[in-house]
C-alpha cells in the first residue's frame, strides 16, 4: 500500500464511480461523482446535507436499491452486483476510535490486521510509523490521549490494506490542541498512501490543509465537485468554506528571515511573505489567501503591505451583497480572489483583461 506522493497532475484520475439514489422520508440523497483514486476528497456542507449517509452508501451500510459503485475499475454494487460491507476492502474511521479496552494497542492492530490475508507485517510497520505510535503499543485505550486513540483508530482501519479510507469527521470529538497533534499524522497519510481517502467533515480549516478535491453537498444534491483550488477560485457560484471566499496556493518556502520571524514562500507566478512558523528551506506549504484580504491599486505606493505583485484580471461575478463584487485574478499561473465594493472596482476601473497591482494584507499558513 505505500506509495508515492500524490502529485497534483494525479489529482482528477477518476478511480471512483459513485451514483446513488436514496429516498427516505424528508430527505433525498441524488449523487453522481467521479473521484480521484489517491489523495484526499473532502466531503463539506451543513448539517443534514447527506455527507455521512453518501459515505456509508459506499461502505455498504446503507443500501441505495438505485445506485452503482465501482472503485478502481472493480463493481461493488450495481442493478446486479451487491458487494457486502464485510467483502469491500475499506477502512472506515468514526469520531470515537471504539477500540477494545481489553487489548493492548498492538492488540487492536493485529485484530484489525485478521480481517485481511493481504495485509503484510511489513504494511503495518509502515502504517505504525506514518502515524507515530510505536511508543503506545504496548499500552491500553484507557491510557491514550483522545489524539492518540484516534490515531490508532486510524492505524487499525489502515491495517487491512483498504483500497480505499473513509474517515467521518475524524476529528469532531476532539480538542483544538489534539486537533493539531494529529493533522500532521493525516498531512502524511495523504502525501504517501497510494489510495484515496473520503474526508466528511465541517470545519473549513481541516479541508483547506488536508484536502486535493472537494464535493460540496446541500440537502442530498452535489453543488460542486473539483480541485479544491479550481473550486475555490470560481466567480460564477462562488464557494465558501465558512463566511469567507478565498483560494489555497501550495508553495515553497524559498528563504527565511529571522531578524523579523518571517519567511519568503514561492509560488507559479510570484512570491509572499509570511510569519515564520518554525520552517525550513525547500519546505512545501499551503496558504490561503481570503478575498476580502486582497485589494487592488492602479500604482503600488508605500504601505504596509508586503505582498504586493501584478496580476490581471481573470473574470468578475457577484458577491453576497449588491454593493460587493469578486474579482478573480491571474498571477502567473495562480488564481487569487479579491473583494471590492462596486464603487472601488468602477473607480479603478476593473474590467476583463485588465493588469493592475494585487494587494495581498493578509495570509494565512495552514497548519
Amino acid at each position: 500500500m505505500p506509495g508515492a506522493p500524490n502529485p497534483a497532475g494525479d489529482a482528477e484520475m477518476s478511480d471512483i464511480e459513485a451514483r446513488f439514489q436514496l429516498d427516505w422520508p424528508g430527505f433525498t440523497l441524488d449523487v453522481d461523482l467521479r473521484l480521484p483514486g489517491r489523495g484526499v476528497t473532502a466531503l463539506f456542507g451543513p448539517s443534514g446535507s447527506g455527507k455521512t449517509t453518501l459515505l456509508r452508501c459506499i461502505a455498504g451500510l446503507e443500501r441505495a436499491p438505485q445506485g452503482c459503485l465501482r472503485v478502481q475499475g472493480q463493481t461493488w454494487q450495481d442493478g446486479r452486483a451487491w458487494l457486502p460491507t464485510h467483502r469491500r476492502p475499506i477502512g472506515y474511521v468514526f469520531q470515537e476510535a471504539s477500540l477494545f479496552s481489553h487489548l493492548s494497542v498492538l492488540g487492536n492492530l493485529r485484530y484489525g490486521l485478521r480481517r485481511s490475508a493481504e495485509a503484510p507485517q511489513v504494511h503495518l510497520d509502515h502504517v505504525i510509523d506514518l502515524l507515530g505510535i510505536e511508543a503506545l503499543l504496548g499500552r491500553k485505550p484507557d491510557r491514550l490521549s483522545g489524539g492518540e486513540r484516534q490515531r490508532v483508530g486510524i492505524a487499525r482501519a489502515l491495517a487491512v490494506a483498504p483500497r480505499v479510507l473513509l474517515m467521518d469527521e475524524p476529528l469532531a470529538a476532539l480538542d483544538l490542541r489534539r486537533k493539531q497533534e494529529i493533522l500532521p499524522y493525516l498531512e502524511r497519510l495523504r502525501d504517501e498512501l497510494d489510495i484515496p481517502m473520503l474526508y466528511v467533515s465541517h470545519a473549513p480549516d481541516e479541508v483547506t490543509r488536508l484536502a486535493d478535491h472537494l464535493v460540496m453537498l446541500d440537502q442530498g444534491r452535489v453543488t460542486a465537485s473539483g480541485a479544491l483550488t479550481e473550486i475555490l477560485s470560481r466567480v460564477d457560484a462562488p464557494i465558501r468554506l465558512g463566511e469567507d471566499a478565498g483560494v489555497i496556493l501550495t508553495a515553497m518556502v524559498s528563504e527565511l528571515d529571522p531578524a523579523w520571524h518571517l519567511a519568503r514562500v514561492a509560488f507559479d507566478g510570484g512570491q509572499l511573505w509570511i510569519r515564520d512558523h518554525a520552517l525550513q528551506v525547500g519546505q512545501r506549504v499551503r496558504v490561503r489567501i481570503l478575498a476580502r484580504d486582497v485589494s487592488l491599486a492602479v500604482q503600488p505606493g508605500r504601505t504596509s503591505i508586503q505582498n504586493v505583485m501584478q496580476g490581471q484580471v481573470d473574470a468578475i461575478g457577484d458577491d453576497t451583497h449588491p454593493g460587493l463584487m469578486l474579482v478573480r485574478l491571474h498571477i502567473g499561473q495562480t488564481r487569487v480572489l479579491a473583494q471590492l465594493t462596486r464603487r472601488a472596482a468602477a473607480d479603478l476601473g476593473v474590467a476583463l483583461g485588465h493588469n493592475i497591482w494585487v494587494q495581498m494584507k493578509s495570509v494565512a499558513l495552514m497548519e
